[in-house]
């Protein structure tokens, strides 16, 4: 890891902007475990279950109650006090983020929106190197608040954490199943697990292709790539910079760590504070040298310019820059607005957009468990109001049908 300034910079800003998963390499193999749990159901589930996801002969897919319960009474009274203070930030703040219905009424037309959640979803909660329980809250949470009836958590050999989550959250349906076979079953449903109309969360890249894989048949969130994390400062702390920089390498060896800076100056204390931390987290270590980097601009202006194509999954900025960032999936503000933090327990998702999807979209929140169906209701003095115009555009169309529609109900024009 080194620091880039000039063109060096901009090359590296370029290319980072026009990155992408490289995920084609992966989708035969995951295409097969997919049509396999399609065609199969349960049996085609359960041997890969069995295989992959650490999964006994005569164990049941579907995690019991009691086994949930349990979880939260083995737990340590350290565990649950952070998971209830989590888990309350986070549905406070998906109280506040809930969409609300509406009617509005004019000239004879009424119009609104109504707000109905979905069916079914389906939370995928990564197992891997760590279970991560901070996923649950946060993919189950926002479903809870929108009014989602059944919501199906997938986890491959989930903890006594996850499951003290789940007990926590008073969620009845835990499978212990992971990867592309988990969201498959998801998708299409099996004898066991029934299908849903959505599925979010993150997981490892054959999780993120099957997603891409069942989207025409079922919704997903989105499609996420490794952790992503910008700092741009020309005036913070060093040592938080470093910290934040490296807590977010650590989740993965392909994830991105920048710091953008005008200051050569901070740049240099950065680049010391990050590899004296580095030296004892060997996967934040292996991800700083594939894609760590410090940018050194020539101006404030193209630091923030450099930050928006980027546009990153995780940015902390200064309360000046606030106005100026249009592209990121989480921002943070200040120097004790630590990135770990929003990981965790101050309220916002931590399911975020990755690989230059926060130019088009936020993190995960309540909208995405929720339809926005709207609804409208004209009396015979409203349609009157608009029928010229809709005749007019209908026939300009070509849809004579269309116009017809309208003609009828006022015959008396």
């Amino acid at each position: 890891m080194e620091i880039l300034a000039g063109r060096t910079a901009h090359g590296v800003v370029t290319r980072l902007a026009q990155r992408n998963a490289r995920l084609d390499s992966f989708e035969p193999r995951v295409r097969g475990i997919v049509s396999a749990v399609r065609r199969n159901g349960d049996q085609a589930l359960r041997r890969y279950a069995e295989r992959w996801d650490g999964v006994r002969s005569n164990q049941p897919l579907r995690v019991s109650a009691a086994e949930i319960k349990q979880g939260w009474k083995s737990a340590s009274p350290e565990v649950r006090d952070a998971l209830a203070q989590s888990a309350r930030n986070i549905r406070q703040f998906c109280e506040w983020q809930k969409p609300v219905a509406w009617t509005r009424a004019r000239n004879g037309i009424s119009l609104g929106q109504l707000v109905i959640p979905l069916d079914a979803v389906g939370c995928y909660v990564p197992g891997g190197r760590h279970a991560l329980v901070s996923t649950l809250l946060m993919t189950v949470i926002p479903a809870q608040v929108a009014g989602v009836r059944e919501i199906r958590v997938m986890s491959p050999n989930p903890s006594a954490e996850i499951l003290a989550a789940c007990s926590l959250l008073g969620v009845r349906e835990l499978y212990r199943v992971g990867g592309a076979q988990a969201i498959a079953a998801l998708a299409y449903g099996t004898e066991t697990i029934p299908r849903v109309d959505k599925i979010a969360g993150p997981g490892n890249v054959y999780v993120t292709v099957a997603k891409n894989l069942v989207s025409f048949d079922c919704a997903i969130d989105m499609v996420a790539g490794p952790t992503e994390a910008v700092v741009l400062s020309d005036s913070g702390n060093p040592q938080f910079i470093a910290a934040d920089l490296v807590s977010q390498a650590e989740h993965d060896p392909e994830a991105l760590s920048v710091f953008i800076t005008a200051s050569r100056k901070l740049a240099d204390d950065v680049l010391r504070e990050i590899n004296e931390r580095v030296r004892t987290n060997r996967t934040a270590k292996q991800a700083m040298k594939k894609r760590g980097a410090v940018l050194v601009a020539r101006s404030r202006k193209q630091a923030r310019d450099w930050a928006n194509l980027i546009a990153p999954e995780h940015i902390t900025i200064s309360e000046d820059d606030l106005p100026f960032i249009r592209n990121a999936g989480s921002i943070f503000v200040g120097d004790y607005s630590a990135q770990a933090a929003g990981d965790y327990a101050s309220g916002p998702n931590h399911v975020l957009p990755t690989s230059g999807q926060a130019r088009f979209r936020g993190g995960l929140t309540v909208l995405d468990f929720v339809k926005l169906v709207t609804v409208q209701k004209l009396s015979q003095t409203g349609l009157h109001t608009i029928a010229r115009s809709v005749k007019c555009l209908a026939e300009i169309e070509g849809l004579q049908a269309h116009a017809d529609s309208i003609r009828v109900r006022c015959a008396s024009d």
